[in-house]
């Protein structure tokens, strides 16, 4: 009964209801665009009407002849008339769709874990402990998640991801990790997380900037590619937004370090970093207008034995705070607590309270080697005092390369017979072209000196 009274009410339309249309919108003052968004229709459908492509709704046709009974309205009257009007007519299933959907969206005001029931993870005690009690309540996020190799870092990562956006605190998110684990990230964010990240290359910035429009919001793309000089300066152009997350993966690998001379020696990839970190006083060609509002790194190694490396990763967490590697000593353990969590893998354990891996055991285990006058302890004896004769001769030139040396063949040694044969055998041949090059006059004295320095 219903179709038939809506087909009766089609069929009632009259013949020239295109060119009515077309008067009605000209004697309000509207243009089409105008006249769509108050009859709640796209532009194109008034276009088709007005063209007698298509006929209007009998919603619609009520809607203009209720609007054409009045005159001409006032200009308030008329902004008010642009509001498009309430349309009961549309499927109940869809509309029971979008009221779950906005229901859902405010999820996390009544339930604080809400991204843990919307994504397909059990998280972890440590897991949970990261992203709800440090990470959640640091706002800016400045944060470094060191945990040992195996903890989840990039489930905590997405977890944390998922959360902000539940809570509608992000949008823009940019993940920075190495080339070799982008598959895995996309894979991760999508499958348990349902976040769609889009992965770029260097080709996407040849032709376009792919920082910029719908499909930007949520990126993943490689150290390298980032810093390279096809894409980084494609961050500087007007048109992109600033990305509200950047999470750096394997950030141990943003390195910079300090040499004897005091000098400063930073990679690319940590010039990336600072000027996505907004540090001030970077190079002009790595310097951005923007600066991302919260930082994550990740790295399972934060200290690698050097303590200048390891307070630059700081530095980016606070730049102003940390300006020196004195102001870091002085830093407090409190205030580093803000910045930083690593637990170690003994620390992990199961809900049930089970340890999550097998305890470690590290023993030092010795063994006799065999004597004689060919034997493993003549092979070891000789080959020791060799390394301290080169090491002693060496190391007036080049100390820390004399004891890089010494270390290697000491490994070598402790591999395989082999393995240190084929290692005396290319330093014989490497001594013998020199040698020979001398010989021939090509190569003086200071020269070799020279080599031996670098």
């Amino acid at each position: 009964m219903q179709r038939m009274a809506r087909d009766t009410t089609i069929s009632s339309l009259p013949s020239d209801f295109s060119a009515r249309i077309r008067q009605f919108r000209a004697r309000l003052g509207f243009t089409q665009v105008e006249l769509a968004a108050h009859l709640g229709v796209s532009y194109a459908t008034v276009n088709r009407w007005e063209n007698g492509q298509t006929k209007p709704s009998p919603l619609s046709w009520q809607q203009i002849l209720r609007m054409g009974e009045g005159d001409s309205p006032d200009p308030v009257e008329k902004a008010t008339m642009k509001r498009p009007l309430l349309d009961f007519t549309a499927s109940p299933d869809v509309v029971r769709v979008l009221v779950e959907g906005e229901r859902l969206s405010f999820g996390h005001t009544f339930n604080p874990a809400f991204a843990t029931e919307i994504s397909q993870i059990d998280a972890l005690p440590h897991q949970r402990i990261a992203v709800y009690e440090h990470m959640l309540k640091r706002f800016p996020l400045r944060f470094m998640l060191a945990d040992d190799a195996g903890a989840g870092k990039t489930i905590m990562a997405g977890l944390y991801v998922r959360e902000m956006i539940a809570r509608r605190l992000i949008k823009r998110v940019l993940i920075v990790p190495p080339a070799g684990l982008i598959g895995n990230w996309y894979s991760e964010l999508l499958t348990l997380f349902s976040l769609p990240f889009r992965i770029i290359s260097g080709a996407d910035a040849k032709t376009t900037n792919p920082f910029i429009g719908d499909d930007s919001d949520c990126l993943i793309v490689s150290v390298d590619t980032l810093a390279g000089k096809a894409m980084f300066p494609r961050l500087k152009e007007s048109g992109v937004i600033p990305y509200d997350l950047v999470i750096f993966d394997e950030a141990h690998k943003l390195s910079a370090d300090r040499g004897n001379d005091l000098r400063v020696r930073k990679t690319d990839r940590y010039k990336l970093a600072e000027a996505l970190a907004g540090v001030e006083g970077v190079d002009e060609a790595w310097s951005l207008p923007w600066a991302a509002h919260h930082l994550l790194l990740l790295t399972a190694t934060p200290h690698q034995g050097k303590d200048y490396p390891y307070y630059a990763l700081w530095r980016l967490l606070e730049p102003e705070v940390l300006s020196t590697l004195e102001a870091f000593e002085e830093y407090p353990p409190e205030r580093r607590e803000v910045h930083f969590i690593r637990r170690t893998k003994e620390e992990m354990v199961h809900i049930s309270g089970k340890p999550l891996y097998p305890t470690r055991v590290s023993d030092t285990l010795g063994y006799d080697l065999t004597q004689g006058p060919t034997s493993e302890q003549t092979l070891y004896d000789e080959t020791t005092d060799y390394m301290r004769h080169v090491f002693n001769r060496a190391k007036m030139l080049n100390r820390s390369a004399a004891r890089l040396a010494m270390s290697v063949l000491q490994r070598r040694l402790a591999s395989s017979t082999y393995a240190l044969l084929r290692s005396f055998e290319r330093r014989i041949d490497k001594l013998s072209g020199l040698i020979r090059q001398v010989q021939e006059g090509k190569l003086t004295e200071e020269q070799i000196i020279i080599l031996q320095r670098r």
